[in-house]
């Protein structure tokens, strides 16, 4: 029963470490915690279970029990019994909440927020795995079918995943796979009795044996292929080599940052890196009939934290599907123009995102896996990526008059959208005063988000360049309103969070400008023309764009009747629709050009920042990294060569040197040169244990049941038969053992460390390089006895545990109260 006891515990330690790929998936650890518990108690029921001797179903039927009680207690419903005990209430919010999990699965991409559906189905899967592990690795005795249980779990990832997988998860849980087989075959062997070698040689449990050798290193070269092929060959969908010969680091497209998610999407970043590319490569080529559209999106940002904005998860319905009409909620005089458009992705870009106008109404050539999101706007997938995708799309073009979105009413303080939309970090003080002085005497909404529009202009000496200015105030936001220097980002984050401070819905979009290369209907949009601007909530009409940045800094630039240039020599004529900024002959899209503007654009969500060469070099780190690698591998070399010099300072010390007092003068007294006979003994102690640490580091077979002229004879014989020198040192080295072992009198007056060396020099000749090189960096014989310590200590805890086991069901209360009548 101690043996099935500790199976079943590696059995759900197991179960809980197949699980670790699933910490790809969500944002935080609750998912783990949960887990952690409902396979502890469906661990400890199997214990008791089996205590109790109750046949294989009895123990199935008690951890299912446990199961639900674990369950009952992590998602109440309410209605519970106890706070544990289940109620047809119970099962009821059960079924309530895989439902919701099927619905959220379908909104959220990874990595998936922590919902109480995704939890629970989370939870009640890793758990039924554990039972399944439980009954095939402890019932039944058959460890290697419980990987397919727990395949199971490793498959999720892979599903859900649109690009690479992460690795190391996936290795975690091959571990702990091994772990259970190791487990289980050390467990038979303790029942058979003893192991034998080929030779006929009985060897300890947890000694290596030539077939147990063997069957480990093609475990660890099986799970190292299984993990790292994948990653290296680039026909496989985010492969190693496919990312580095395409870059990293550049965000929405190739590499690093472009994600295979939907969800938490460091959209600044990925702004900055895409803009950062001395490389200018086309991303998309859009065909649209109308004249002067507005900006292509993708994505927004509409959580403001002290940090800047972030990405919300976002949620929808196919979008292969009817789309919401937007004439639907129309407000009088909103001018609404359908229009068609077709959109062409390279292979430069690669996201979970798909490029489309505003206002999409409906699409074609687009799967049921690409979902639209009414309320962002945008189509996104949780499971393909936009990479080479060609689509068409119909679209409502909405264009407002200033006297349209002056007659829009405030929205209520408890409308959902004013209560998400104006919420800001801790007040900050400047921002609050800024405000209040624009928005002074405004009376409509409109007014006050102009006034902040208005606000970054050049009369109010606020520039577009190449390089941004820290500041002092420890908040970017407030640098970048004291400098009056920065990007789009800065410019679209900074009217956002004032628009927002003034208690009007706010958001920041990004997407692409129109460019400046156009043939005919077709926009050709680089990574340089990626770019990002502010969105303005008024009831009755929608999101409105408003564009802070200064048109001179971004080519390709819309204007509108309702946000016109405030730098413009000339006011734009009311009524017009849009104008677009003109290009000249400088406007190219070339790295010297316009368009490579906002190249040097600083990373992140704030609002300001420094450039990106005033961020702290990443070098030093990968230096550290390395050197603590490269010491960490030198670890076994440095102890093998501190073992050697200290057996060779033992055994070249010199004899203990007396003075015989004859009677004579002092001069003439002689001297007698002693040896202590313990001393000669730990010399060749240590001069022998040096020859067979030697023999181990050089592949020589080592055989400690042998005495120590055997063990030189054999040596001689089988490798250093030609070596007359090193044949005498080897048998010196094994006479002086020997003598050391079982004569009275030690063997004293050779010179053993310079026999040492010289069987060594001749071991070495006659090795290979291969070996040469373990011997010298990683010597087998102090990872032996790493191994054998590692062996020794689990057996003593194994054994301290089982002494601890037997105590705790040999203590009975009833002694107690027979040993008081007894008093």
């Amino acid at each position: 029963m101690n043996a099935s006891r500790n199976i079943g515990v590696v059995a759900a330690a197991a179960t809980v470490l197949a699980a670790a790929p699933l910490s790809a998936i969500f944002e935080s650890w609750t998912w783990l915690i949960e887990s952690i518990i409902a396979v502890a108690v469906v661990a400890g029921v199997a214990a008791l279970t089996r205590l109790a001797r109750a046949p294989l179903w009895g123990q199935v039927l008690g951890m299912l029990a446990g199961l639900i009680l674990a369950l009952t207690w992590l998602f109440p419903s309410g209605s519970e019994l106890f706070a544990f005990l289940p109620t047809p209430g119970t099962f009821a919010h059960f079924s309530e909440l895989v439902a919701g999990s099927a619905e959220d699965m379908r909104s959220y991409g990874v990595e998936v927020p922590d919902t109480d559906p995704l939890l629970f189905i989370t939870v009640l899967g890793v758990a039924g795995v554990a039972v399944l592990v439980d009954v095939l690795a402890v019932g039944l005795r058959r460890p290697a079918l419980a990987g397919l249980p727990m395949l199971a779990i490793y498959s999720v990832p892979v599903a859900v995943y649109v690009d690479s997988v992460p690795a190391v998860p996936f290795v975690v849980g091959a571990i702990g796979y091994l772990w259970l087989l190791v487990t289980d075959n050390v467990d038979r062997v303790r029942r058979f009795g003893r192991r034998f070698t080929g030779d006929g040689r009985d060897v300890d449990v947890w000694e290596a044996s030539p077939l147990a050798s063997a069957g480990r290193r093609l475990a660890v070269i099986g799970v190292a292929v299984a993990v790292v092929l994948p990653l290296a060959v680039p026909g496989m969908t985010g492969g190693m080599l496919d990312s580095i010969s395409r870059g990293s680091g550049n965000g929405t497209g190739t590499g690093n940052g472009s994600g295979g998610t939907s969800g938490r999407i460091d959209l600044f970043a990925s702004l900055a890196g895409q803009l950062n590319q001395s490389q200018v490569f086309d991303m998309v080529k859009v065909t649209t009939n109308e004249a002067n559209p507005f900006y292509l999106r993708y994505a927004v940002a509409d959580e403001l934290r002290p940090a800047g904005f972030l990405a919300r998860s976002p949620s929808g319905r196919p979008a292969n599907r009817d789309l919401p009409d937007p004439a639907d909620r129309a407000a009088r005089g909103v001018q609404r123009t359908t229009y068609r458009a077709t959109v062409e992705v390279t292979k430069s870009l690669s996201m979970a995102l798909m490029p489309v106008y505003a206002e999409p109404v409906r699409t074609e050539d687009l799967s049921g896996n690409w979902l639209y999101d009414p309320n962002q706007q945008i189509v996104f997938s949780n499971r393909e990526n936009s990479r080479g995708r060609k689509y068409s799309f119909d679209y409502v073009r909405s264009t407002y008059t200033p006297a349209v979105l002056r007659a829009a009413p405030t929205l209520p303080a408890e409308h959902p959208v004013r209560r998400q939309m104006t919420a800001t970090p801790d007040r900050v003080p400047e921002v609050d005063e800024l405000v209040a002085g624009l928005i002074q005497g405004k009376r409509t909404d409109y007014d006050r988000v102009l006034a902040i529009y208005s606000h970054f202009s050049a009369e109010n000496g606020f520039k577009y360049r190449l390089s941004t200015e820290s500041g002092s105030s420890g908040q970017d936001i407030v640098n970048f309103l004291t400098n009056k220097v920065g990007y789009c980002q800065q410019y679209a984050a900074s009217m956002a969070w004032l628009v927002r401070a003034a208690g009007i819905p706010a958001r920041v979009a990004f997407g692409f400008t129109n460019g400046s290369n156009r043939d005919g209907d077709t926009i050709t949009l680089t990574n340089l023309n990626l770019h990002a601007w502010t969105e303005v909530f008024f009831d009755g009409v929608g999101w409105v764009p408003f564009d802070a940045t200064p048109a001179y800094g971004v080519p390709g630039s819309t204007r509108s009747a309702w946000a016109p240039d405030t730098d413009a020599q000339e006011p734009t004529t009311p009524g017009t629709g849009v104008t677009d900024t003109p290009a000249g002959p400088e406007a190219s899209a070339g790295p010297a050009g316009p368009d490579n503007a906002d190249r040097e654009i600083d990373e992140g969500f704030s609002a300001g920042g420094t450039t990106p060469e005033d961020q702290p070099p990443v070098w030093p780190w990968w230096a550290a990294g390395l050197l603590a690698l490269l010491a960490l591998l030198a670890v076994p070399a440095l102890r093998r060569l501190a073992l050697r010099r200290r057996r060779g300072g033992r055994v070249s010390a010199t004899p203990a040197a007396t003075v015989v007092d004859d009677g004579t003068e002092p001069r003439a007294r002689a001297v007698v040169v002693t040896v202590d006979a313990d001393r000669a003994r730990a010399d060749a102690h240590a001069a022998w244990a040096e020859l067979l640490d030697t023999l181990v580091d050089f592949r020589v077979p080592v055989d400690l049941t042998e005495t120590p002229r055997a063990t030189a004879d054999r040596l001689v014989r089988d490798t250093l038969d030609d070596d007359a020198t090193a044949v005498e040192s080897a048998r010196l080295l094994g006479r002086a053992e020997e003598r050391a072992r079982y004569a009275r009198d030690p063997l004293t007056g050779e010179r053993l460390s310079p026999a040492l060396r010289t069987v060594r020099g001749a071991l070495a000749e006659r090795a290979d390089r291969r070996t040469r090189l373990l011997a010298a960096v990683l010597p087998p014989s102090v990872l032996l006895r790493w191994r054998t310590g590692l062996a020794d200590a689990s057996s003593r805890m194994v054994a301290l545990t089982g002494r601890a086991r037997y105590q705790l069901l040999r203590w009975n209360p009833r002694r107690l109260l027979a040993d008081r009548a007894a008093r």
